[in-house]
């Protein structure tokens, strides 16, 4: 079956299923996407497509906190492009930039599209928030399920987004354009602002399985979306070996959310001691987990031979990306949701 997308140049190293030749649980997430965002085609989601587990968790979770958790709307899209900006992610950072035009606040998305403070000071704190691991959370403790969850959506998203995808939201670059993002965000306002039931984003994870709810989000759709991630998204660690997967999450582990220096030294010392033959895969797993926007084509093909496909690539991809993920939420759901008054995780 033919499944090459004409994309503009969008996808890097998978070939997406298309929407008209999508079946089963891929399906189901697409009709979720033209239901919920109002669009089926969506990048991100076509280049998680290989791998339907990963595709279903992703969305769930997208979908029970930015598009139907509580809160604004607004605050949320600033947490989302906050977290985009953070993590260098230019394809993100044009999508919730329009999406923030989308809300009504048009002022807003540039100023932060521009690396700008809002005026205002709610909007000011989430931003602060979603940059600075360190800040206090600003929401109150019921609202955590929506900001905690869309912070970590987009530090999933943003990796997956950098490794698989390149910056071209729309042909030629257009969306490098202000008009164009504010023009796209007036023709998606009706869906943005529409209020979702929570919850309706579950279906899709029928039989999978799943970690332990954290506690920021128990009993919450959020939750059960977040749990499931977290366990099939890692379970892509299985395709490395013992000493590789080891290596990488001891990495993360150890990262304390800077930007990697240039160069490869960072990169070659916490894996000096994986089997050379394991060290491609742990390596495209680092670098997605701690500077996606540095994987090149050399990384992949390094990896790749007959026996990989385009689902071991999105698994792949998707491990270095929980395990960042996880990562992060260790720090912003400690200190920071403890001063909105939610526990750790239990």
């Amino acid at each position: 079956m033919d499944t090459t997308v004409k994309t503009g140049g969008q996808f890097r190293y998978v070939t997406p299923v298309r929407p008209q030749d999508a079946t089963g649980r891929v399906a189901q997430v697409y009709a979720c996407l033209a239901d919920d965002f109002g669009m089926a085609r969506m990048a991100v989601f076509l280049t998680l497509s290989p791998a339907p587990a990963v595709l279903a968790g992703t969305w769930a979770l997208l979908r029970e906190s930015l598009l139907a958790g509580q809160g604004s709307r607004t605050g949320r899209e600033v947490v989302a492009l906050g977290v985009s900006l953070a993590n260098r992610c230019p394809f993100c950072v044009a999508a919730h930039t329009t999406l923030l035009h989308a809300t009504g606040d048009h002022r807003l998305a540039e100023t932060v599209a521009a690396g700008g403070v809002p005026e205002d000071p709610g909007h000011a704190a989430l931003l602060r928030w979603a940059q600075d691991r360190r800040a206090p959370a600003p929401f109150p403790a019921a609202h955590a399920p929506a900001y905690v969850g869309t912070a970590l959506t987009f530090h999933f998203v943003n990796r997956v987004a950098s490794a698989l995808l390149t910056e071209n939201l729309l042909p030629g670059n257009l969306q490098k354009s202000r008009l164009v993002r504010s023009v796209g965000g007036r023709a998606m306002s009706r869906t943005v602002r529409r209020e979702l039931p929570p919850g309706a984003g579950l279906d899709v994870l029928d039989g999978l399985p799943a970690t332990a709810e954290p506690a920021w989000a128990a009993g919450t759709p959020v939750g059960t979306a977040y749990a499931t991630l977290t366990a099939v998204a890692g379970a892509g660690g299985e395709l490395l070996g013992e000493a590789a997967r080891t290596a990488v999450t001891e990495a993360v582990a150890g990262w304390d959310g800077a930007h990697p220096p240039m160069g490869g030294d960072w990169v070659s010392g916490p894996l000096a001691d994986v089997p050379v033959a394991e060290r491609p895969g742990a390596r495209l797993a680092l670098l997605t987990a701690l500077a996606p926007y540095r994987i090149t084509d050399a990384d992949v093909a390094a990896w790749r031979g007959a026996a990989t496909t385009d689902e071991d690539l999105v698994r792949l991809v998707a491990f270095g990306a929980a395990t960042a993920m996880r990562h992060v939420e260790s720090q912003i759901a400690g200190e920071g949701v403890r001063a909105a008054g939610v526990t750790g995780r239990g």
